[in-house]
This record gives structure tokens, C-alpha cells and sequence, in this order.
């Protein structure tokens, strides 16, 4: 069925690739494809190189075969990467998608672009700007000093870019830490946001569809209610009390109470982690991990409180703190052995369902291949940080089991 409910979903991304297609050489008459650079489920990112110009992009390459059956999805990366795009030219004939219907779109700095797109017979290729300063947690552990300020910088051009991103109709329903990618090495480098695999337009009909990260979605949409622009408001008040304890406001090993506590919107501000941060902060957070809606800050309302806005934001140095706390939590060997167990896991509760095993059964399972899959080497790129498992109905995007050990 549809990801999105339209029948012809998967001939509209067909005829929408091939009319790039029938406008410009094929993707190895203009570029040079390089090294990898990223897997994911349907997908792979690599390294390209413009022929003309030494220019170089990021290509996502999508195995058709494996896209099977949700085409649509890739449609709507498609569909909503346009949107972002500024028609452009380099001087070198590369430029970005055409602006949507009703207007001219304009880029936004922080927002990953999306220049052109390329069809075989076996793969679509998307040609993206190239961001190569590393993800959000581990710049942050590497800096030598981080405060508030800083946080309250990160999360500025974070609301800024959502803020965009709703003007234009559109809900980002996955927004976390791994998604946040600096834009380059350079030590005063913006903030870039990537990964549209799951966003939706508003007038596309309205969302109910459960789908993001667990230890950051909101709690209407684990609550199955419709729901709209503010769910990405949650997640970026799940992200900046991240940054600025290094842990996460939510967690258990156990989904169910784990969901519990986010519909309920039960957290705390822990001592001694949060001494020293200040009560604009802690005020910030609240009013963005607001369970009731109505309540809930818009972008708007965010950019504009003092922590965000004014000078309420601390100067002190909480880099010993933070970064201790996300190297414990956050931890890319953590996430990549949670991946594979959690793997393994749902393989041996396949066999047991397929051969009339008891609940019992499967729970003592999990267990011990939990323990044994925590040395295992496995892991899939795209993924990492996040407090439990991801669930997507995205067909392309790179989707990986994350975890989180909630220790302090």
C-alpha cells in the first residue's frame, strides 16, 4: 500500500525523475562518484565530484529494487527537498531543483540542499550539498569549552530553520541530534538540517501516522491524535535539554514505559546536572516539551524568549559535564551494538512466532541475545543517539535501531 495513500505515487516519482532525466546527461557524464560515505536501509550516500568543475556534492544513491512498493516516500523527499531548493546556477550548468508550484522557493542556510537528480534503469541518484563537519554530539565533545551560549546558538539556527520550514508548509516529524549536522570542520561552522525521509507537507492531508524517534516524538503522536507543526517544536526541547545535561529527558528499556512518561510528559531537571544551569533555561525547555498543545511554543515564540533572544543564556563552561554524559549515553559503539541486537532480536522472535513460541519465551530470548549481541560489530550509518527504537514508514531514509543507556 501507498506510504502516503496515492495509487500512482510510484509512476508520478518515475515521470518526476525522468523529467530531470531528459534534461541533462546521465549522472556519470557529469559527475565522478567517489568514496562512500554513509549506508542505509534502501540507500547509500557517496562522495561525487562535478567533471567541469572539481566541484564536489554528496550523492544519494536508492536501490529501485529494494524501494519497491514506497516510492512514494522518495517522492515526497523529492517533493520537499524542492521546496528548500533555490534555483541557482554555479557557472558550471549545475542547478537546483526548480522552484514548486505558486512561486519561487528560497534556500535556507541551514537547510541541506538538494541540486539535481539522475535515473537508471536501477538506481536514482540525488545530488546534495556537501556538509562535512560531523554530527551535533561528537563536535561537541571534541570542543575544549561549551556553554549555554553555545547551546542557545545550535538551537537558534535549529528554530530558525524549522521556523522556515513550517512558513513553507512543512513538518520535519523526525528532527534529532543525528539529523543536525555541522556544515563544515571550521570552528564557527552553521548548523545544517538533513534528512527529510519522513517530513510531510500540510496540505497533503492532515498527520496521524506514528513515525519518528522514540525518545524524541511528542506525545500526540504516540497518542495517535492528528497533529501538525508542533511536533517538531517537541523534539527541539528534547534536543536542547540534551545539550545541556548530555542526557536524555526521557528513557527506559522498556517502550511502554518509556511512552508512558512522554505522554504524561514526566522529566526532570536532576541535581547535581542541572545546578548550574540557568532558570531561563529550564524555562525554555518547558515551554517547548509542553504536553498540551495549545500551550506548546511555535518556532516564534521560541526564537523570541530571553534564552534564546537575550542574554539570559549562561557564559560558564559545562563542557565536563555535557560531554562526559553524552560519551556515556551517546556513545556510537553503544547505538551500533543496540542495533544489532535489536537485529537479532526480532529474528529470534520471528522463529518463535513461526513456530507457536510464548511470549515467556521471547522475553528470556531478548534477554540473553542482548547480552551476547553487545559485542557484536555490527551497525548501519545514519543512525545513532537517540533513546530507543526508530519507527518510520520512510522507505529511503537511512534508519538505524538506536539506543540510549539513560545512566547518569
Amino acid at each position: 500500500m501507498p506510504l502516503f495513500g496515492k495509487k500512482d505515487s510510484g509512476k508520478k516519482i518515475r515521470k518526476d525523475v525522468k523529467d530531470g532525466c531528459d534534461k541533462l546527461p546521465s549522472i556519470d557524464d557529469k559527475y565522478v562518484i567517489k568514496e562512500l560515505l554513509g549506508t542505509g536501509a534502501f540507500s547509500e550516500v557517496r562522495l561525487c565530484e562535478h567533471r567541469e568543475t572539481a566541484q564536489q556534492y554528496a550523492v544519494k544513491i536508492i536501490d529501485k529494487k529494494a524501494l519497491k512498493g514506497k516510492e512514494d516516500s522518495l517522492e515526497n523527499e523529492i517533493r520537499v527537498l524542492k521546496r528548500f531548493s533555490a534555483r541557482r546556477s554555479d557557472g558550471s550548468g549545475v542547478q537546483t531543483a526548480a522552484p514548486p508550484i505558486g512561486g519561487p522557493r528560497f534556500a535556507h542556510p541551514n537547510i541541506v540542499q538538494l541540486l539535481e537528480t539522475f535515473e537508471d534503469k536501477s538506481k536514482v541518484y540525488l545530488i546534495m550539498e556537501l556538509v562535512t563537519g560531523g554530527e551535533l554530539f561528537d563536535r561537541i565533545v571534541e570542543k575544549g569549552s561549551y556553554t549555554e551560549r553555545d547551546a542557545s546558538n545550535l538551537i537558534r539556527q535549529v528554530l530558525e530553520a524549522v521556523d522556515y520550514m513550517h512558513e513553507q508548509g512543512v513538518v520535519h516529524r523526525d528532527l534529532k541530534p543525528e539529523n543536525l549536522l555541522y556544515y563544515s570542520a571550521a570552528e564557527d561552522s552553521k548548523i545544517m538540517i538533513s534528512d527529510f525521509g519522513l517530513s510531510k507537507m500540510e496540505d497533503s492531508g492532515f498527520m496521524a501516522t506514528a513515525c519518528g524517534t522514540p525518545g524524541y516524538v511528542a506525545p500526540e503522536v504516540l497518542a495517535q491524535k492528528p497533529y501538525g507543526k508542533a511536533v517538531d517544536v517537541w523534539s527541539i526541547g528534547v534536543i536542547s535539554y540534551i545539550l545541556l545535561c548530555g542526557y536524555p529527558p526521557f528513557y527506559d528499556e522498556n517502550d511502554a514505559n518509556l511512552f508512558a512518561q512522554i505522554l504524561k510528559g514526566e522529566f526532570e531537571f536532576d541535581s547535581p546536572y542541572w545546578d548550574e544551569i540557568s532558570d531561563s533555561a529550564k524555562d525554555f525547555i518547558r515551554n517547548l516539551m509542553c504536553v498540551n498543545v495549545e500551550r506548546r511554543f511555535t518556532c516564534k515564540q521560541a526564537l523570541a524568549h530571553p534564552w534564546i533572544s537575550g542574554n539570559a543564556a549562561s557564559s560558564k563552561n559545562i563542557h565536563g559535564t555535557v560531554s562526559e554524559q553524552l560519551k556515556k549515553n551517546f556513545a556510537k559503539s553503544r547505538w551500533k551494538q543496540a542495533y544489532h541486537a535489536a537485529t537479532v532480536i526480532r529474528q529470534m522472535q520471528r522463529m518463535a512466532l513461526s513456530s507457536g513460541g510464548s511470549g515467556t519465551a521471547y522475553g528470556r530470548s531478548s534477554s540473553r541475545i542482548s547480552n551476547v549481541a553487545a559485542d557484536g560489530t555490527s551497525s548501519a550509518a545514519g543512525g545513532g543517539g537517540g533513546a530507543g527504537n526508530e519507527t518510520s514508514g520512510d522507505g529511503q531514509a537511512d534508519t538505524a535501531t538506536t539506543a540510549a543507556s539513560g545512566s547518569k
